[in-house]
């Protein structure tokens, strides 16, 4: 009976260390976590400064996963080079070790004030960032509070024949140890907890070093495995680079710890006798050394990941740029070239949602405006991908005439990508309001619609057709587009208005979602003359700086 309760003290307060563990993570990367990716994205210039940023936001999330999904996503969308993404891994490797280091010491005191003020700032304060930090706060309580209790436990009931029995086993196993503390921290999504779980063992003795050791690197491997899990999924191996690379430093790392396991450990105990201090300066020490070993081979290394993980497009994936090659950016004027025809994927995309909002007119499919926002989807990363391969291209080896073009491709994405934006933002929700009451429009309002839908996809291929050309005739005739698609909103406004005068409320509400419509129409027209002609007839100081006329 006594083993069974003190295995259900054990458990309640593991469960206690791992929620502590959780709510600071979460605290963090809900008051700062946009603030960290950002800061994280500026600092991956090279690998010391990826290291460095590894380190600290991994020391301030708490989460060695969550900072390796981000370095994992910048270098599969191509916004960093491989090596420094490699180098942020290593660097919040050695972060996550530093949490463990402040807890190894005898700061179990300071829990209740900790819950306390974290309570207060949770539940009194309305500034959103104060209330996450609140979380944080009592996480950190909770933590304490279980290493405590954990140790009174362990303290308690350390000569119990179940406790001697499951720690004998241990001992006799130690890679079967490691692969349990792994197979624990993958599925506990925190080698924190695991580490201090192993440190309060080894505390009160109930591990011998070399056993804590062994744990140590189960959790080092665990927590190695679940940005690989997590991450990106798909056929596409290149997406998995990075937690790859940092899974395999870890594997290396941990094979040679244990082939020299037995001479660490006399080393340590020499430096330090106190159980739960050797178990954190061994964890931050084996971080720290496989940094040392992996930062200088890391460009082979990431060049090994290429060899072995090329990267390849999947076709069945619209939201994959195809024409994007790296390696064209050595030179520029081929990359601009790549970068326009994927541009005009762009105009493909945006046409066909044209298309499909102008069949949901008078169509009741939902599935099909659901499907239409998922167009915007891809918009939005293909835009994203050609801002970044062409901001990637370095500016000395530009000429004023590529620097040009390349300031002309990333308008015209940019307002392709807003014009997306208005159909998925403004007109889809109106067509569904219109599915939700009901609503029908009058023959003339949807021949009305039809008409400026049509002139719209012709506008659109017009401005294609100018994006590549720039000639000023044509960059004229799509400016005149603005003056058809102004008058029927002028027209459609007046109308609206006089329904109401004359009490015709029963096609009011239509009406009103007509006028919207022209409206919106008539900012997806303003979008495509703003990114296409209007640069043409600014160069060529054809273009008035105001519609209103000058006084004499």
């Amino acid at each position: 009976m006594s083993v069974i309760i003190a295995l259900i003290a054990l458990a309640g307060h593991i469960a206690l260390l791992l929620w502590g563990t959780r709510m600071v993570q979460t605290g963090i990367q809900r008051a700062f976590g946009p603030s960290l990716r950002s800061f994280l994205g500026h600092t991956l210039s090279n690998r010391l400064k990826a290291f460095a940023a590894g380190m600290g936001v991994t020391a301030v999330l708490q989460s060695s996963t969550a900072t390796g999904l981000m370095a994992t996503g910048f270098a599969a969308g191509g916004l960093v080079d491989l090596v420094p993404a490699l180098a942020v891994m290593l660097g919040a490797n050695v972060g996550s070790t530093l949490i463990v280091q402040v807890l190894s010491f005898n700061v179990a005191a300071a829990s209740p004030a900790l819950i306390l003020i974290g309570v207060l700032m949770f539940r009194r304060v309305q500034n959103p960032q104060v209330h996450d930090l609140g979380r944080v706060f009592i996480g950190i309580g909770f933590m304490l509070l279980a290493l405590d209790q954990l140790l009174d436990v362990l303290g308690e009931y350390a000569d119990t024949p179940g406790f001697e029995t499951v720690l004998n086993a241990i001992s006799k196993a130690p890679t079967l140890s490691l692969l349990l503390a792994a197979a624990l921290t993958w599925a506990a999504h925190s080698s924190v907890a695991v580490v201090l779980l192993i440190m309060s063992l080894a505390s009160q003795g109930l591990l011998d070093p070399y056993q804590a050791f062994a744990l140590t690197l189960g959790a080092n491997l665990g927590t190695a495995i679940n940005p690989v899990v997590e991450g990106q999924s798909g056929a596409d191996l290149a997406a998995r680079r990075v937690p790859i690379g940092n899974l395999l430093t870890r594997i290396v790392g941990i094979l040679i710890a244990l082939v020299f396991l037995e001479q660490i450990t006399g080393a340590m105990t020499a430096l330090d006798g106190n159980g739960g201090r050797m178990v954190a300066n061994f964890h931050t020490g084996f971080n720290l050394i496989v940094a040392l070993v992996f930062m200088p081979v890391l460009t082979p290394f990431a060049n090994a990941l290429v060899r072995y993980m090329p990267h390849r497009i999947d076709e069945s994936d619209p939201g994959n740029p195809r024409y994007l090659d790296p390696s064209a950016k050595e030179t520029p004027i081929v990359a601009l070239q790549a970068a326009a025809r994927e541009v005009l994927r762009l105009v493909d995309i945006l046409e066909g949602m044209l298309a499909g909002t102008k069949k949901g007119l008078n169509s009741s499919d939902r599935q099909a405006l659901s499907a239409l926002r998922n167009q915007d989807t891809v918009l939005d990363r293909l835009n994203t991908a050609v801002k970044y391969y062409l901001t990637s291209i370095d500016p000395d080896e530009l000429s004023d005439a590529d620097k040009q073009r390349l300031e002309e491709i990333l308008i015209f994405s940019t307002g392709l990508e807003h014009a997306g934006d208005v159909l998925d933002q403004n007109v889809l929700p109106h067509l569904a309001k219109r599915l939700r009451r009901g609503l029908k429009f009058s023959k003339p309002a949807k021949r009305e619609l039809d008409d400026l839908f049509d002139r719209l996809s012709a506008n659109l291929r017009t401005a294609a057709a100018l994006f590549m050309s720039q000639d000023e005739r044509m960059a004229r005739m799509l400016a005149e587009e603005k003056v058809i698609f102004r008058r029927s909103e002028r027209e459609g406004t007046k109308a609206h208005f006089e329904r109401l005068r004359q009490g015709d409320l029963a096609s009011a509400e239509s009406s009103s979602l007509h006028l919207d419509l022209l409206r919106d129409l008539k900012q997806i027209n303003s979008h495509l003359v703003a990114a296409t002609a209007y640069p043409v007839l600014e160069q060529q100081g054809e273009l008035l700086q105001s519609r209103i006329t000058a006084r004499s």
